[in-house]
Formats: structure tokens, C-alpha cells, sequence
């Protein structure tokens, strides 16, 4: 018996999709249901590498967690990974197929259309339920044609949707109106019920509103989800900079340049949520000054990020950092900045061509058109903790401190580190995912004592809570329905 499909939408991004679709995979495993999440085209720079070496988006991987699976190419079969600002690195079934400007790939995805519906009927397949999540709005009226992302794909599967907003922007009652209204008739008729995010207060101030919802559009709301203050939740991309509260006078600082192409920046989370380090994203006019460690961490467009560093002013003040003491740590791209030289032949990220690095370690990096998928294990070669990742990059570094690992992994060693050992880089995503190798660096960078934190328990405290407001809030007959329950 194929699986049930239900679908979230959202009438903005970051309404409240991809926590929804979490909560709802924890809470229907719960009831011992095999259920399976699916975003058709994600657009994210946070990526999560699956078991069988494609890549995905991070939000899947959650995901995934939540329903108590391996992640797997099919719950995100088109992951777009911007490089611009018209364009991107497309990624089908798990693979890197070619960076396309918009125009390009909004008739690409008539192709992409076939993987997205192949991936839904393995998953339909295999499993009782898919949740599937959409992206941004199905109000987008101009990329109404060929759309996979929202209506169009629930037209192809003939599925039943629920539509989030959240409240916490305002204007919540103009935001589900205004999407049903801009919605084709059949398109509309999908629609099965309303979702009401982070709400604050009485919900009895609220009831008047939901009653004329409901009247206006004859669509019921199928319930409230609060606000969860503090859910930890690893981002889909949007980087956020609030910082999370340090204990203590002696808390290590780290500044992280916000590069405008940012990527994996869910590497900085448990460094963000540790109660003895102050973690700070720097941006355009800021400084990197004041530092006990200068974090670089990855970037889309390394070449073009590391020019936007310099033209902030802020490669003389590493360089000061360093000479009165501090350390610094570069991640995947953020590493191939450290060295001496950025050769990219083909012009994979940008105009083809090569770029001085800042010279902190002695090797070169050369990007090349096959990308490097690989989930790993190993030890910190300086430490010896236990550390746990995975890379996702498409350059190979070559020089002598490349003899000076930071990690000890079985497939070879992994990064760099100077003579003086003040600098440090690695291709490794999730470097500060295992709690004793977290501390350890921690030590390094000149934090004494430094805890370790079980980064997972918190993922999953995140999970749970999601899992709870679902079962309190939102386990209601409209859920019930489109469910077949």
C-alpha cells in the first residue's frame, strides 16, 4: 500500500517549515509509524553528507534524526547551493551537475522534476508516511510554471497541505489569506488546514481571529504551535547572529568573519550554545579585533569571500592577532584561505584564475570539478579525542604543513597546522560536533578546563520538544484526516 504524503508550506520562509516537519516525523514515529521527511528543492549552503556519499540539506539530515533514519539522497533530491546572486551549484540525487544561472535552471527543472518525483515514489514505497516541505511560498505567482518546489509538486503526488505562518512577524491573518487568494482554485482546494506558529499568550485573545479565518476562507485551522523560547534547531540557512549567553569573565572570544557566502555555519553551533565561550559573527565595518580565536569558516565562493575579508580590512588584523599570541582555526574553506595560494583553472567558483591566500600556512589549494563526499571518524592528531565529520569540498590541498595534521582519520590524515601550532585548518564539518574533541580545541585556543558538551543529547532535547508541541497543540482531526487516522 503506497504511503500517506502530507505537505507543509509556509506563506514566507523561515515560517516555521522545517521545525514543523521535524516535530511531525518525531511525533508519528512516536506512534510507531515508518515515516520518511522530503524537501523536493531546498536552496541552503548548510549541506549534510549521506551515508552513501551524496549531499543533501542539513534540515533533511535533522530530519532524518527525528524520524529515526539515515539520511539519504531522496529526502532531498534538488539541493541548489547559491555562488551569486543569480546563480548556483545544482545538485541532483546527491550530485553536483553544474552551476546554472537562474533563467538556466528555471528551464532545468523540468529535469529536476523527474528526480524529485522519482525520489517520492521510493520513499512512498518504503514507508507509511512522507512529510514533505516546501519551500519559501506557493504565492511565488512567477515561478508558478514548472514548479517543484510547493503546489506543484502536490499536484503531481495529489496530496493535501497545510500552510504555516508565523505570527511572531505580525500580520499573520493577512499572510494565510493573501496565499489562499493568490492560489490557482485546484491548488487551493489542497488546502487542509491552517498552522499558526510561535504564538505568545492567551489563545483565547486569539479564538475571534481563528473563528473568522475560518468563516472568511472555509479553511479550518488545524492548530497553535507556541513559541518554544530556546529551541535549538540546526539553521536550513539563515545565519543567525544572537548570541547565546556566557558564564563568566574568562569566557573565550571568538570572532567569525559572516563571509557573504557562508556556508556550513551549523559548525558553529556548539561553540555558539557553550556556556564559557563568546562567539561573535563579524560583519562589513566591524572588527575582528578584541579575539582569543579567529574562527574562518566555510565558504561557496572562497576566492571571492577571501577578497571581501581583505577589502573589510581585516587580513592586518589577523596577522596582529597572531603576533601577540592568538589562534587561528580555518574550516574547509575557510582552511584553502590559510594558505599561500587559491587556484581555481576552471572557474568553478567565479572567473577562472588564482588568488594570494593569507599566507598563514605553508600549501596551496587547487579547486577541481569532483567534489569530495565522505562521512569520517578519527582522533585529533595533537589531542587525541575522538572527533567525527564529514567533508564536502571540491579543492585538494598540497604543501608542507600538510605533514603537521590536525586529524588522524582511517581514510589518511586530514588538515594542517603551523609550526608554532597558533594556526590550524581542516576540511572537517562538525569538528566541534563530539564533546572531548570540542573541549580539546577549546583548550587550545587558550580556554582552560573546558567542558565537554554532548552536542547530540541537545539536538535531541530540540527534537523532543517539537515532537511534544505537536502532540499537545496540533494533534487535531484536520492532522488526523490528511494523516488517514
Amino acid at each position: 500500500m503506497p504511503a500517506t504524503t502530507l505537505m507543509i508550506q509556509g506563506t514566507t520562509s523561515d515560517a516555521g517549515k522545517s521545525a514543523l516537519v521535524t516535530g511531525l516525523c518525531r511525533a508519528l514515529r512516536r506512534r510507531g509509524l515508518r515515516v520518511a521527511p522530503l524537501k523536493p528543492q531546498n536552496m541552503a549552503l548548510n549541506s549534510a553528507v549521506t551515508a552513501d556519499g551524496g549531499e543533501i540539506g542539513r534540515a533533511q539530515a535533522a530530519q532524518a534524526q527525528a524520524a529515526g533514519l539515515e539520511p539519504t539522497t531522496d529526502m532531498n533530491p534538488v539541493l541548489l547551493k547559491p555562488n551569486t546572486d543569480t546563480g548556483a551549484q545544482v545538485i541532483v540525487n546527491g550530485r553536483a551537475v553544474g552551476t546554472m544561472e537562474a533563467l538556466a535552471y528555471h528551464e532545468y527543472k523540468r529535469t529536476a522534476r523527474e528526480a524529485v518525483l522519482a525520489a517520492h515514489a521510493r520513499l512512498a514505497r518504503a514507508y507509511d508516511v512522507v512529510v514533505v516541505e516546501g519551500a519559501g511560498s506557493p504565492a511565488e505567482v512567477n515561478l508558478r510554471e514548472h514548479d517543484i518546489a510547493n503546489m506543484g509538486f502536490a499536484e503531481a503526488v495529489d496530496c493535501p497541505v497545510l500552510l504555516v505562518a508565523d505570527i511572531d512577524r505580525g500580520g499573520v491573518f493577512a499572510q494565510l489569506v493573501g496565499t489562499a487568494e493568490l492560489l490557482a482554485d485546484s491548488e487551493r482546494a489542497r488546502l487542509a488546514g491552517f498552522v499558526i506558529n510561535r504564538f505568545r499568550g492567551d489563545q483565547t485573545l486569539l479564538q475571534p481571529g481563528l473563528d473568522w479565518l475560518e468563516d472568511y476562507t472555509g479553511i479550518p485551522v488545524a492548530g497553535v504551535l507556541p513559541h518554544l523560547e530556546g529551541l535549538y534547531l540546526e539553521a536550513e540557512d539563515r545565519l543567525d547572529g544572537a548570541p547565546a549567553p556566557t558564564e563568566g569573565a574568562d569566557a573565550l572570544r571568538v570572532h567569525v568573519p559572516a563571509f557573504p557566502r557562508i556556508s556550513n555555519h551549523t559548525d558553529l553551533d556548539p561553540l555558539r550554545h557553550h556556556p564559557r565561550v563568546d562567539l561573535r559573527l563579524v560583519g562589513p565595518g566591524d572588527s575582528l579585533e578584541g579575539a582569543d580565536l579567529i574562527l574562518l569558516p566555510g565558504s561557496k565562493s572562497v576566492r571571492a569571500d577571501l577578497d571581501w575579508l581583505r577589502a573589510q580590512g581585516w587580513e592586518a588584523q589577523i596577522q596582529r592577532h597572531l603576533r601577540y599570541g592568538g589562534r587561528v582555526l580555518g574550516v574547509c574553506g575557510g582552511f584553502q584561505m590559510l594558505g599561500t595560494a587559491l587556484h581555481d583553472p576552471e572557474g568553478l567558483e567565479g572567473p577562472a584564475g588564482s588568488s594570494p591566500g593569507l599566507g598563514l600556512l605553508a600549501m596551496e589549494s587547487t579547486l577541481a570539478p569532483e567534489k569530495r563526499l565522505t562521512r569520517v571518524r578519527g582522533r585529533l592528531a595533537p589531542e587525541g579525542a575522538p572527533v567525527a565529520g564529514y567533508e564536502i569540498h571540491m579543492g585538494v590541498s598540497e604543501g608542507p604543513d600538510l605533514s603537521r595534521p590536525l586529524a588522524d582519520l582511517p581514510e589518511g590524515d586530514d588538515g594542517a597546522r603551523s609550526a608554532d601550532d597558533r594556526v590550524r585548518g581542516t576540511y572537517l564539518h562538525g569538528l566541534f560536533d563530539e564533546g572531548e574533541a570540542c573541549a580539546a580545541l577549546l583548550g587550545w585556543a587558550g580556554l582552560g578546563d573546558a567542558e565537554a558538551r554532548d552536542h547530540h543529547a541537545r539536538t535531541e532535547e530540540g527534537i523532543e520538544r517539537l515532537a511534544d508541541a505537536v502532540d499537545d497543540h496540533l494533534w487535531t482531526e484536520p492532522l488526523r484526516r490528511c494523516l488517514g487516522l
